[in-house]
């Protein structure tokens, strides 16, 4: 797993599609769909910390981008 991509095609594969239109609120819900399936234990420990990190990362550049936006 490396990208936002491969983490919805994980997603996907528990009948999980997220588009709200919003590039940070698709990766919030996104984390906590990750939280849910790790916590049912659909999807183990390793996965879950790699899409975690990726979620995370994206999330943080994100706001990053919005920051400098509103700086302007």
């Amino acid at each position: 797993m490396e990208s936002v991509y491969d983490v919805q095609q994980l997603l996907k594969k528990y009948g999980t599609i997220i588009y709200v239109g919003d590039r940070l609120a698709d990766l919030e819900l996104m984390e906590e769909e990750l939280k849910e399936l790790y916590q049912s234990q659909l999807i183990d420990g390793k996965d879950y910390q790699m899409a975690l990190l990726i979620v995370r990362h994206e999330a943080q550049l994100e706001r990053e981008k919005r920051m400098k936006k509103d700086e302007r």
